[in-house]
């Protein structure tokens, strides 16, 4: 007799593996309607992971959004189900108790059924609220083993890790192949064990296509005992998302399992819906190296989830890095050059680390600093001169034990700049703060919304939802895609001078031995292939030295804050600053580095706060 096996739409995670944004709320509630009609699903992911911030940031509300998008498929008896990051709920650091038990119920009463929790270390501790949470506001618990592959990260770890969240209550086990690195065999050697031990516990596997396992480890999760696997769909299959629902389908047909039939006219309907997305907007957020499989990724191991916004990383840093190299006369890089330089340095880095499981936050931070690694030794510096506060915290024990030992020079690195290493609950670390944010609520005339959830919203994303509120998100938005838009539909080096012939835009040139790099304007034309104006050259020259000012400066791009926190207390003028003394923060790449002073003195100027700065600005001038 043939087992059923069932397939999950994992909608939410197709597009952060491919871009940076989600559908608008009308878009995804459209959507909703072709699912259903498909007959296929019996869960889809809606929502959780980047879900909100991307929201807030493009200036839409994400409750509505959450609350729209799942109602559909619920009344059509559609399970929905959400991303937690355990520790750091759904934002990319910890989140305190109050925070974390607010999440869960405001999930469940906006119309989300299943919470599927994992921790970027694997730290089982970290979990113990969100199966508690859960299972209090009547969501489903659902437990994650972050797969990846090292000498640590055995099956047996896996399997005793699952045992271990199933003595703590999860009512179900994701295995979350988030970088599609896991091997076939062991996956299915795990669900395998999973299934002997605790015969009734339901197991659903989720993996990346992107260096090529996921099909077959779907085929071994499924013949392991697996009740549950999760697919994506074109236009947004493959690459870094996931393997196809129909060659999944097929697969599984094939080998003896009962699925339930695709409505294909549907299926085409859902399909063409994502490409109309695409074209409306989200496609100039997504990279093409993010619609490639690209088996390179095996040895660094990085994962489907941050690949989009690792190529705007790269795209950002490389933009930086080159302009830096031009200054210093040197040949610039390429894209695919720094790519490779940084999946090397992250491979060798990933064991001195500790081995931290690739998955959100825990790549990014990874990542980042072998990105810094690969720039600063560009520039003839040295490895881990600029490592984020974030990241030191993941080593320092600050977020949950590291799986294995971190390397001599960084416990050295650490020691030496005074850092202070933690074996603690990291729970701990983070105390109740509900009561400021209802309060700043208070303070603005916020509404705490329906079921408090935009109480809820300002405590998980304080900056993203103040700059919502605001309006300057969706302002930034709007003109940073009308930039897109505009500069996709232009000539990609050249204008026509109105006779057919074309005119650079961009030059390199030389000025008493500074190199610059240029656009130039050529005016409006007037009808007759004559420029309205003149021909005009912009160049930004280096910040001048204010007389006697000793000037602090940027060591990357970003956005400059005061302060890491808004209870922090930010650096006034007129107060001395000593020779490493904190005087900000730059926030890149979802990490905050901060800023120390290279020498001492008064501080006579500092940054407005918020404002986005690029390598080598005047950030702060002591006197």
């Amino acid at each position: 007799m043939s087992r059923k096996i069932k397939l999950c739409l994992v909608y939410r995670d197709m597009w952060q593996s491919s871009g940076k944004y989600m559908p608008h709320v009308e878009q995804l509630v459209r959507f909703s309607e072709a699912i259903v009609e498909m007959g296929c699903f019996a869960r889809v992911e809606t929502n959780g992971g980047g879900f909100e911030q991307i929201n807030l940031l493009y200036g839409e509300d994400p409750n509505q959004a959450v609350r729209q998008w799942t109602r559909p498929l619920r009344d059509a008896g559609i399970q929905t189900q959400m991303l937690e990051r355990g520790l750091n709920g759904i934002r990319m650091t910890p989140v305190s108790k109050d925070i974390r038990k607010m999440m869960f119920q405001v999930k469940k009463a906006q119309g989300t059924d299943i919470s599927r929790s994992f921790d970027g270390l694997n730290d089982v501790r970290n979990l113990k609220l969100s199966i508690d949470y859960a299972k209090e506001a009547g969501m489903i618990s659902q437990g994650c083993l972050s797969i990846t592959h090292s000498k640590v990260h055995t099956v047996d770890y896996f399997i005793k890790m699952a045992d271990d969240l199933i003595e703590m209550g999860t009512e179900e086990i994701c295995i979350k192949d988030m970088a599609g690195v896991g091997r076939p065999v062991s996956i299915g050697k795990i669900v395998k064990a999973i299934k002997e031990r605790h015969p009734h516990m339901l197991v659903q596997y989720h993996g990346h296509s992107t260096p090529g396992f996921s099909v077959a480890s779907s085929l071994e999760a499924a013949r392991a005992g697996a009740d549950i696997i999760d697919v994506g769909m074109e236009p947004l299959s493959w690459g870094t998302g996931h393997a196809d629902l129909l060659t999944i389908h097929a697969m599984l047909t094939d080998a003896g399992f009962e699925l339930p039939e695709i409505n294909m006219q549907a299926y085409m309907k859902a399909r063409s819906l994502s490409q109309e997305f695409m074209d409306d907007f989200l496609g100039f957020y997504i990279d093409d190296y993010n619609r490639r499989m690209n088996s390179l990724l095996i040895g660094p191991g990085l994962p489907g989830g941050m690949m989009g916004s690792l190529m705007a990383d790269l795209e950002n840093n490389l933009s930086s890095l080159n302009k830096w190299m031009a200054k210093k006369g040197k040949e610039p890089i390429s894209q695919d050059e720094l790519l490779i330089r940084l999946f090397d340095e992250v491979e060798y880095i990933w064991p001195m680390m500790g081995y931290p499981p690739l998955v959100t936050p825990f790549s990014q931070y990874v990542k980042n600093v072998a990105l810094m690694n690969v720039m600063q030794m560009l520039k003839g510096r040295e490895r881990w001169s600029l490592v984020d506060d974030n990241t030191w915290d993941m080593m320092l024990g600050r977020s949950g034990r590291l799986p294995g030992e971190l390397a001599p020079e960084l416990v050295a690195l650490a020691k030496e700049q005074n850092r202070e290493f933690f074996d603690g609950d990291p729970q701990d670390l983070y105390p109740d703060e509900l009561d400021t944010f209802r309060k700043e609520m208070a303070d603005n005339g916020w509404e705490l919304g329906e079921d408090e959830e935009e109480l809820f919203e300002l405590a998980m994303h304080p900056a993203q939802y103040r700059t919502f509120k605001s309006g300057q998100a969706k302002r930034e938005f709007e003109e940073d895609l009308a930039n897109r838009k505009s500069e996709a539909s232009a000539p990609v080096a050249a204008s026509s001078n109105g006779n057919g012939h074309a005119q650079p835009k961009t030059l390199n040139i030389n000025v008493n031995g500074q190199n610059y790099h240029v656009h130039v304007s050529y005016g409006e034309s007037n009808g007759n292939g004559a420029a309205a104006a003149p021909a005009q050259t912009q160049a930004s020259a280096p910040a001048a030295v204010g007389g006697s000012l000793k000037e602090l400066t940027a060591p990357l791009e970003g956005t400059f804050y005061h302060t890491k926190d808004p209870q922090g207390t930010a650096r006034k003028v007129g107060e001395t600053i000593n020779k490493g003394d904190v005087v900000g923060y730059i926030e890149s790449m979802k990490v905050y580095n901060a800023i120390a002073a290279d020498q001492a003195g008064v501080l006579a100027e500092l940054m407005p706060n918020g404002k986005t700065v690029e390598e080598d600005d005047v950030i702060a001038k002591l006197n």
